[in-house]
């Protein structure tokens, strides 16, 4: 389901947008966070529009789509491609459909989907986190100067101290990152909290433990060529009988990254980048993103108004 559905010589963004908000208590990818109604993806699409990425695909539930289409196809009529990938519960093999289930098979499950509308390098991000203009253009240089053909990876990474949040925990990828600038590792750790001055992650025990600030860790933009289909779907198999029975089990990303990993073929190249992170887990988180795009505002970073 698309609108103009060729990719003209540029990379396509593709946006992770079907989760529920269940921490946030709402659709945090649709909620606004200036006066003039901008959401989180406004600020991500017009800063890939500003790199040169020409498609922009969602990854929705599909009783969303209205509602996208409302909210963004005025916005890139005559700038950038659009398709909808539906994310849903029962996009698994029917042994393994959860009546129970309420939230989605996580990001690892809707990369795999995106597989029949994605022919071109991309790169993939999360709705709700604000990754700034730098890491896009960085991003796009990496893909335009890839070979589609390649299994040479990229992904944008941050330091652990400036993604976290004061109002509760955060899942984030930490990963191993070679002399080199390689990535050779990267582990979701979903429980990463903030007390007073230390950041603490949740071992498998359940105990917290210290964790370095200055961990680098994945916030999901990653760069691919259309070569990553190629891993994935057997370890998603495998994860759905593991996690039978577990309603809120999810299949992320990094798992079908590490997969890559494992093979004698992928490299995945860490990009550097001096923007600042800031996203919503938390209703809380709210008022200091609605700060800080004040103050890229205030500050001419943005026009007042990005789409006119």
């Amino acid at each position: 389901m698309s609108l103009e559905n060729q990719n003209t010589k540029g990379p396509t963004l593709v946006i992770l947008a079907a989760g529920i908000g269940s921490r946030y208590g709402g659709l945090k990818q649709l909620d606004t966070f200036s006066p003039q109604g901008d959401t989180i993806i406004d600020f991500s699409i017009y800063d890939a529009l500003q790199a040169g990425f020409k498609k922009i695909v969602f990854i929705i539930r599909e009783n969303l789509l209205e509602e996208f289409k409302e909210v963004f196809e005025p916005k890139l009529k005559g700038k950038a491609s659009v398709d909808y990938v539906f994310q849903e519960l029962d996009r698994v093999p029917e042994a393994y459909i959860d009546d129970k289930r309420t939230k989605p098979w996580g990001t690892g499950h809707a990369l795999l989907l995106t597989k029949d509308v994605v022919k071109e390098n991309f790169a993939i991000i999360n709705a709700d986190d604000f990754y700034g203009r730098q890491s896009f253009i960085t991003m796009a240089n990496a893909l335009n100067a890839t070979d589609s053909d390649s299994y040479h990876f990229n992904m944008v990474a941050f330091k652990l101290k400036n993604t976290v949040s004061d109002h509760g925990y955060v899942s984030r990828g930490a990963c191993t990152v070679s002399k080199e600038g390689n990535l050779e590792d990267v582990t979701e750790r979903t429980h990463i909290e903030k007390q007073g001055d230390k950041i603490l992650v949740e071992a498998e025990d359940g105990v917290l433990e210290p964790m370095d600030p200055d961990t680098f860790v994945s916030m999901n933009f990653w760069g691919f060529t259309p070569k990553c289909f190629e891993f994935g779907w057997e370890l998603f198999n495998e994860f759905l009988e593991k996690s039978k029975g577990n309603s809120k089990a999810e299949f992320f990303i990094p798992s079908v990254v590490n997969e890559m990993l494992r093979s004698d073929q992928v490299q995945v190249e860490v990009l550097s980048t001096p923007e600042k992170w800031f996203g919503v887990t938390y209703k809380e988180d709210k008022a200091i993103a609605q700060a800080e795009i004040k103050k890229l505002k205030d500050n001419n970073i943005y026009p007042v108004n990005l789409w006119e």
